[in-house]
């Protein structure tokens, strides 16, 4: 029989292995995730993609971006734009969707 503490511990990072599925998985943390849980998953994806090569194409230092993205990691906005192009994402922006109350009908009388 196998033991929990046998089984080896889940890394998403060795499962994003393209650009779509990479972009995908953060767009969905970004959708209603935490501050903390966006760095994880920004992280998670340069892991993927190779953190000293995501690091030099962000103009940063591997050492500098694992601090930004570890835990106690606050990157400045600055910072987080520049990995994502690095990673060859960019963020964008749509409305957030709203239920709307159902309209009001006039009395027909």
């Amino acid at each position: 029989m196998v033991r929990v503490k046998d089984l080896r511990k889940f890394d998403p990072a060795e499962y994003l292995v393209t650009p779509e599925a990479q972009a995908e998985y953060i767009a969905a943390v970004l959708e209603d995730g935490s501050p903390d849980e966006i760095r994880e998953a920004i992280k998670t994806v340069a892991r993927a993609r190779g953190m000293a090569e995501i690091a030099k194409a962000a103009g940063i230092t591997r050492e500098g971006l694992y601090k930004a993205l570890g835990d106690s990691g606050n990157p400045e906005f600055s910072t987080v734009l520049s990995i994502m192009r690095a990673m060859g994402m960019k963020l964008t922006a749509s409305a957030a969707t709203k239920k709307r109350p159902p309209r009001k009908r006039a009395n027909a009388a």
